[in-house]
């Protein structure tokens, strides 16, 4: 079973950049980051399919965050720029094996192993 294990979140100010880190015990198919703020359901931020490294972001994303893989350290980023304080989340990394029922790249039911989560706080 692949193990995911977040890091790099913290505070910044609005305007800030953060980069998370996603160590993989082993390959998975997909690697999303998904996040949840207080009180509201957990969603799909930014995907890489790990093979071709073909990526695909949430419109609220779209231009300040990038999603990369590197194969050597077999981890994923998430680098964050122009960060927003509705940023603020707790910020989780998803791993997809190939052949899980698939039900949308930003569906969480397509993932079935999922990272502790790391908080992300922007303050205005």
């Amino acid at each position: 079973q692949v193990q995911l294990v977040e890091s790099g979140g913290g505070s910044v100010q609005a305007g800030g950049s953060l980069r998370l880190s996603c160590a993989a015990s082993a390959s998975a198919h997909y690697v999303a980051w998904f996040r949840q703020p207080p009180g509201n359901e957990r969603e799909g931020v930014a995907v890489i399919h790990i093979g071709t490294g073909i990526t695909y972001y949430a419109d609220s994303v779209k231009g300040r965050f990038t999603i990369s893989h590197d194969n050597a350290k077999n981890t994923v980023y998430l680098q964050m720029n122009s960060l927003k304080p509705e940023d603020s989340a707790v910020y989780y990394c998803a791993g997809r094996p190939n052949g899980l029922p698939f039900f949308g790249h930003f569906r969480r039911e397509s993932y079935n192993i999922w990272g502790q989560g790391t908080q992300v706080t922007v303050s205005s």
